[in-house]
């Protein structure tokens, strides 16, 4: 086994992280930028993005409409940089909650712990960097201790937390917040994970066991009698209890897969599941490079998505797909909206605000079950 033990850089891996190091890079509402969305981005997905640009501004942030707005997000975000540009949003107000990839998360805590990645080359020989212990995402680089260390801060995390039941993805999110600022207070400036739980914003994963994160949770399980597990139907009702209580609802999907389905999937679990007719999204942007024709576009269009009652029918004019690279669309959607007249509102701090709007979920669901027909052939309630 090549990878050292946690410790500094040795000689032999500095020859392939001499890049620049990645920094979590925070927007700051260009001008310029909003110049060239509005008069150079005219056709094609340039065009889409700038239609996604002032659904986002125009519409979803209008004050009248009071929208809850979820960001999911799918794809190496993190290790890429684009942390800091959820940070400014969260900072904002302009997004509510968040369902991620758990390695998503899990690579955000390598900027709060100080350990660096580095900007390098997708087309260096995997073979020598697993030799001289360099893990790569495409082209960012760094040490494999830096793993290992990330991980051991995450079994120390699970052995002093009182986990005495399951708790939701949002509630170990937080606690692992809190935790961070703690240990390195001000390490909210570059880690989304410290900031959402300064902020109040509850972040979900869909698959918690897919994720470095799962895999210590997993072996906390086993080797400490951890007591910490992550409940998915409770990650499931507070997703639901949040846009039911939404006055309107809009995501912005970066990628797609799990996170986006998962979101989505909140407004056929309330009308389908609980009989509560709660209605669709009212908007809807994706950022995403795959096609509906190829089967891997999870959710699928807009479009596709009224016949589920996850978008309203009446609101195709308020959805824009536009396929584009997150890591390009992103940054520019942000410095679009930071720059906007709209470009703050005041934060929601939804997770203090859950116990809250779980209960109301469970009253309307009880009313919507005593409410339903019961089909006497069956025996059983329509």
């Amino acid at each position: 086994m090549p990878h050292r033990r946690p410790g500094a850089p040795t000689a032999d891996q500095q020859p392939y992280l001499g890049g620049k190091p990645i920094r979590y890079y925070r927007p700051r509402g260009s001008r310029e930028l909003r110049r060239l969305v509005d008069e150079g981005f005219q056709a094609f997905n340039a065009g889409r993005l700038s239609e996604a640009c002032h659904v986002f501004t125009d519409r979803m942030l209008d004050p009248a409409h009071d929208t809850t707005i979820g960001l999911t997000m799918a794809g190496a975000l993190t290790p890429a940089g684009l942390g800091g540009c959820v940070i400014e949003l969260m900072d904002r107000g302009l997004v509510d909650f968040l369902v991620s990839t758990g390695a998503n998360l899990y690579h955000d805590l390598h900027h709060a712990l100080n350990f660096t990645l580095h900007r390098g080359s997708p087309f260096l020989d995997d073979v020598e960097l697993y030799e001289h212990g360099i893990i790569r995402i495409y082209d960012v680089l760094f040490p494999a201790d830096v793993l290992l260390e990330t991980d051991a801060y995450l079994r120390d995390f699970l052995s002093r937390q009182a986990f005495d039941a399951p708790v939701s993805s949002a509630e170990l999110h937080y606690r692992l917040g809190r935790d961070l600022l703690e240990r390195n207070p001000g390490c909210d400036e570059h880690s989304l994970v410290a900031r959402a739980a300064s902020a109040g914003v509850p972040i979900y994963t869909s698959s918690p066991g897919d994720s470095s994160i799962g895999m210590n949770l997993a072996y906390h399980a086993l080797l400490n009698d951890g007591r910490c597990m992550v409940d998915p139907n409770r990650d499931v009702n507070e997703v639901c209890a949040i846009i039911l209580a939404g006055d309107k609802n809009g995501c912005v999907i970066l990628g797609g897969g799990s996170p986006k389905n998962f979101y989505l999937q909140g407004q056929p679990t309330l009308w389908e599941i609980y009989g509560i007719p709660k209605g669709g999204n009212e908007f809807f942007i994706q950022l995403t490079t795959d096609q509906a024709v190829w089967g891997g576009l999870s959710g699928a269009t807009p479009a596709e998505a009224v016949s589920w009652g996850k978008v309203n029918p009446g609101q195709l004019p308020d959805t824009v797909v536009a396929y584009c690279d997150s890591t390009i669309a992103f940054p520019l959607f942000c410095e679009y909206a930071v720059g906007s007249p709209r470009g703050r509102r005041p934060r929601k701090a939804l997770f203090h605000r859950l116990d809250e709007l779980l209960a109301d979920l469970k009253r309307q669901a009880a009313l919507a079950a005593r409410q339903r027909p019961v089909d006497t052939s069956a025996g059983r309630k329509a």
